[in-house]
């Protein structure tokens, strides 16, 4: 059975038992502020779970992308060493929020794997959990009693809580699992040992398939357990080993899933897969990560040197260092693959057929940019390698190999090859010690201690009411505490709210609530979830009480102007650039507003002046508020109203217009465009291969900026005597400074030339020795031409000269390289000698060097104290 035929399968098998078939969320998540990306299939149900909110139906099937890089699941550096641990991975799943719960769970579990897919029962075991006395939980009997239903029970194995006991965090829903392993040995090894006693054991061919979570509990920040409202289903299934399993390969990378990428990168590099370990390693981390950097991108994240966005580039780079140093790829070729990619898995994934120009101008991009890298590391790692050699050491220092690492991304594998073929070898660990040290700051940095919720009234969903309200009555339901390295803050959720919470690249409102004479500060208003978060440094000291709450009015019209702004700016750049600008992030605050969008060319000054003209034409029409808040999706989206790239939306939404812009949007907005009053865009720039930015400002401080302008034109004007013409005015007058400029750089060469004739008729000889002291006010430009002309041409030259040219002093010292050698002079240090007498330093090379000062009347003194180098 093919990969595409497995995917269809589990959607047919679970459609028919009343599921509903939901798309995969995308794979950078925006408003969790506990994870950087999607890691497992119930990420996008977290809300459900924690009854945030109510799923649209109580079953649900899909396949989730994954990406597992970083935190407490980081298999990055497995991948491409064994065989089954990947970055990017789909998990299949089913979900039950309050419906069904163990015996449909198993049962549909063991018909799809044993009569859909025809996986051999001899070939399976079952995990269950085996209870914990610490949590005081018991054995899962009622699992094992099903499961004895379906299978012999010497094939049901129990396993403590890190096997069998599934968390998604510290805090969190969780509970007992069940896990079914498939063992895919030949029948000699089977006879060897039994597959039991390798479950858990990390054997290649002896791996999980699907874990049944049968979510029950609620893990405290204080470590206990507490019964769920409701029992739910959560499981996952890893696509890719089920794909091994059902046809019957000894990796995941030899399944369909893999081999047509596999195949391309054999005829591109000219290896092939199977004949040596070194190069195999290399294909799978190129096909493995190419999946994982191909998703990333096309879900919005692109690489960059901070967050998520240094996440995908380290994964990019891993990629292109195996490539370059295994496969022989000394160009970039990772891009190529992005079509294969799109014709495997586009039919399921259409956001790669979409943004499929975009992956690949971006993979091209960052390939040539870390090939240049690659070759700056190399270079730099010979000079270490070069000046070891002279001091006669034989190791190269752990923190040399980790600044090689940190600064050019340099592998430590490559640092030892390249030190190896020197006869040399690297400290390993001092390396580590180093990179160690960099992950506890990384780590305390972002430490922090989050408290249980205090629940002080039960409300089944906080609303939000600040699209109409910037002021209402209000109670808290709930408070934590949470401490970081920034302090301690409390964090408020209320029963409704006016505060809008940070999304869809808005910031989050300000403002404060009071009651009983006591006024709090809102210093912040987050979204976790699907929960509206308000942080404060204090707690109320009655929090039972009704509170009067305020948003900051002047800072939220201020986002509006911005937030609306941006939308006609959209609409503005599709006009004038084409329909295939699309937003790729935006950041929208009281200050200004900041938008990328993809387009492949630098605008134009004449492009930016329409795009600007048809966002003030748009504002002064005075365009109102068109708002619907509850469309279906397909409505909107049938209308023409513009979805944002990388975003996941409910199947209800929001639209908001303004004359031809038509967008979906959750955040706040003008009542009408003449609101904004002005807009001007600052900057125009690009951030990433196709990718551009604006960054514009509106309102008052628009209308500052060019009152600002305004009034140093007319300070020009009065400067120029009021010309007719302005510009040709002043084109005249740099017309007529680039006249002078060159007629004073003649005067400077020619009377260089004199000085330098001057200087050799007064040279002094002292011993062998020719000695050059003067004052001048030459500049130490032409002093510096004057000494390279001499170099060479009089032997054993020493020369000092003193500078006065724009009343600073500046000394030169110049000696001969025959001089430097013989009487061991270096004018480095002479120069750093002699510059305390113009009270000033400087340096440089042995042969050459200058110091600036402060005090002219110093020079004398400085040229005078020259000679006794000389003796």
């Amino acid at each position: 059975m093919k990969s595409r035929a497995i995917r269809q399968a589990f959607f047919d098998f679970f459609k028919k038992k009343q599921h509903e078939i939901v798309a995969s969320a995308p794979i950078v998540l925006k408003d969790d502020p506990t994870l950087m990306f999607t890691n497992a299939g119930m990420n996008q149900f977290k809300d459900y779970f924690l009854g945030y909110k109510e799923p649209k139906s109580v079953r649900i099937a899909d396949t989730q992308k994954c990406l597992r890089v970083s935190g407490k699941h980081n298999d990055l550096d497995e991948v491409g060493h064994d065989t089954y641990h990947h970055t990017m991975f789909e998990m299949l799943g089913n979900w039950s929020f309050g419906d069904y719960f163990k015996e449909e769970a198993i049962a549909w579990a063991w018909e799809l794997l044993t009569k859909v897919y025809e996986i051999p029962i001899d070939n399976i075991y079952v995990s269950v959990f085996e209870g914990d006395k610490t949590d005081n939980l018991p054995k899962d009997i009622d699992a094992i009693n099903i499961w004895k239903k379906y299978i012999a029970e010497d094939r049901i194995l129990e396993f403590d809580k890190k096997d069998n006991f599934w968390e998604m965090g510290e805090t969190g829903p969780c509970g007992p699992c069940s896990e079914i392993h498939v063992d895919l040995r030949s029948e000699e090894e089977k006879a060897k040992i039994s597959g039991k006693e390798l479950i858990n054991a990390d054997h290649p061919q002896v791996v999980e398939v699907w874990n049944l979570v049968f979510m029950e509990f609620m893990r405290k920040a204080d470590g206990s357990l507490e019964k769920l409202p409701q029992k739910h289903i959560d499981t996952g299934m890893g696509f890719e080993r089920l794909c091994m399993a059902i046809q019957k390969k000894a990796s995941n990378y030899d399944t369909d899933v893999f081999m047509p990428i596999i195949n391309q990168i054999e005829t591109i590099s000219g290896k092939t897969y199977g004949e040596n370990e070194e190069d195999d390693i290399a294909i799978r981390v190129v096909a493995d990560h190419l999946r994982a950097v191909s998703f990333a991108i096309a879900d919005g994240q692109l690489p960059s040197n901070n967050g998520a966005g240094y996440v995908i580039r380290r994964i990019l780079r891993r990629a292109i260092s195996y490539g370059y140093r295994f496969l022989n790829q000394k160009e970039p070729f990772i891009y190529r693959l992005v079509d294969i990619l799109e014709k495997e898995m586009g039919e399921f994934f259409p956001e790669i057929i979409k943004q499929k120009e975009l992956i690949v101008n971006v993979i091209k991009e960052e390939e040539v940019s870390f090939l240049r890298t690659l070759e700056q590391g190399l270079n730099r790692i010979s000079q270490i390698i070069e000046k070891n050699k002279k001091e006669g050491k034989t190791i190269i220092e752990g923190k040399v190999v980790f600044e090689l690492y940190d600064t050019f991304g340099f592998p430590t594998d490559l640092s030892a090859l390249v030190a190896e073929n020197f006869g040399m070898t690297i400290d390993e660990k001092g390396f580590e010690k180093h990179m160690q040290d960099q992950k506890d700051r990384a780590r305390k940095a972002s430490e922090s201690e989050t408290g249980d919720w205090v629940v002080i009234l039960e409300d089944e969903k906080e609303e939000f009411i600040g699209y109409d309200y910037l002021e209402a009555d209000v109670k808290i339901t709930k408070y934590r505490k949470v401490t970081n390295k920034k302090g301690s803050f409390y964090q408020i959720a209320f029963n409704f709210t006016p505060f809008y919470a940070e999304s869809g690249g808005q910031v989050g409102d300000t403002g404060y609530i009071e009651a009983l004479g006591e006024k709090i500060t809102i210093l912040d208003t987050k979204k976790e979830n699907n929960l509206i978060i308000h942080i404060t440094k204090t707690l109320p000291k009655t929090p039972e009480a009704t509170f009067k709450a305020f948003v900051d009015k002047k800072r939220r019209d201020a986002i509006t102007k911005n937030h609306t702004a941006t939308h006609l700016l959209h609409q503005a750049l599709r006009e004038v650039l084409g329909d295939h600008v699309e937003q790729r992030g935006s950041h929208v605050s009281e200050d200004r507003l900041r938008f990328d969008f993809s387009h492949f060319s630098k605008i134009t000054e004449e492009e930016m002046q329409q795009i600007e003209e048809i966002v003030f034409k748009n504002i002064i029409a005075g365009h109102p508020l068109e708002e619907n808040r509850s469309v279906p999706i397909n409505v909107a989206i049938e209308k023409g109203a513009m979805a944002l790239f990388g975003e996941k939306y409910d199947d209800v939404v929001r639209t908001i217009g303004f004359g031809d812009s038509f967008e979906l949007c959750g955040g706040c907005h003008v009542k009408s465009t003449t609101d904004i009053m002005m807009f001007h865009i600052e900057s125009e720039s690009s951030i990433a291969s196709g990718i551009r930015r604006i960054e514009a400002i509106t309102g008052q401080k628009a209308i500052d900026h060019l009152k600002k302008h305004f009034t140093e034109y007319s300070d020009v004007l009065k400067i120029l005597k009021n010309p007719k013409e302005p510009v040709k005015a002043i084109e005249s007058i740099q017309k007529e400074n680039n006249e002078l400029r060159k007629q004073v750089e003649q005067f400077i060469k020619e009377k260089a030339l004199v000085a330098k004739d001057e200087w050799i008729n007064k040279a002094e000889k002292i011993g062998d020795i020719t000695f050059i002291s003067e004052k001048t006010d030459l500049d130490a430009g032409a002093v510096k031409s004057i000494a390279f002309q001499l170099k060479g041409k009089i032997d054993n030259l020493f020369m000092i000269i003193g500078s006065t040219a724009n009343q600073k002093p500046v000394l030169t010292v110049f000696i001969s390289e025959d001089l430097v050698s013989s009487k061991s002079l270096n004018a480095g240090t002479i120069v750093r000698e002699l510059g305390q007498f113009i009270k000033g330093g400087g340096g440089g090379q042995a042969f050459f060097a200058t110091a600036g000062g402060k005090e002219i009347g110093g020079i004398d003194q400085a040229l005078q104290e020259a000679k006794k180098y000389l003796n």
